[in-house]
């Protein structure tokens, strides 16, 4: 029997295991180096030379790209807004329909009846008959009224289908609808606390 200590065995022992001194293999050490190299390179480049962008940075400049696509498609479709016509593309009143549950029905219902909001098929429109009125409406909301603005919300594509749909509402009959908002209020007699 040979009792000679194996060299790879270290001296210590834990629970009675002992541990093996194995070497690395020459590729992940070089590859551990590679990456000291590199966060090196790393740090000199962006942190002490300061020659690119941090994350922030890159990220503010991301956004105000967005941003000016943004305002350039938006101030487009300002421009265009008059002269646009409801779509009767059947895929767009769809999207329209959608956007229109989601966002409008709850103060219009679904049917455009209105209820908080008024009513959407009947021939008076209390800011303006016309479409592209309808589209201003959407556009800049009623805020004094409670409506939102959806220019910030809505792609100006998605306020086209909205206003389409809207559009397509006109005319309808629904069951209980609120009353048209251009009649003036009954007259009740003359005050009797004059």
């Amino acid at each position: 029997m040979n009792d000679a200590p194996d060299p790879l065995l270290l001296d210590h022992e834990a629970d009675g295991i002992r541990e093996l001194d194995n070497q690395l293999p020459r590729w992940w050490v070089w590859l551990f180096y590679l990456t000291i190299i590199f966060s090196a390179i790393y740090l000199c480049y962006y942190h002490v030379l300061r020659a690119g962008d941090l994350s922030q940075a890159e990220y503010s400049k991301e956004m105000a790209k967005g941003d000016l696509i943004k305002s350039n498609a938006m101030a487009r479709f300002e421009v265009t807004m008059a002269s646009l016509q409801p779509s009767k593309d059947e895929k767009l009143l769809a999207t329209g329909k959608d956007l229109f549950m989601r966002m409008c029905a709850p103060c219009h219902r679904p049917d455009g009846g209105g209820l908080v909001g008024p009513n959407l098929t009947d021939d008076y429109w209390v800011h303006g008959p016309q479409y592209s009125d309808n589209l201003k409406v959407i556009w800049n909301g009623v805020p004094e009224k409670g409506m939102v603005t959806w220019k910030g919300l809505l792609k100006p594509d998605e306020i086209h289908a909205v206003a389409s749909f809207i559009h397509t509402l006109r005319g309808t009959k629904p069951p209980n609808p609120k009353p048209p908002e251009n009649q003036a209020p009954a007259e009740q007699g003359p005050n009797p606390y004059e």
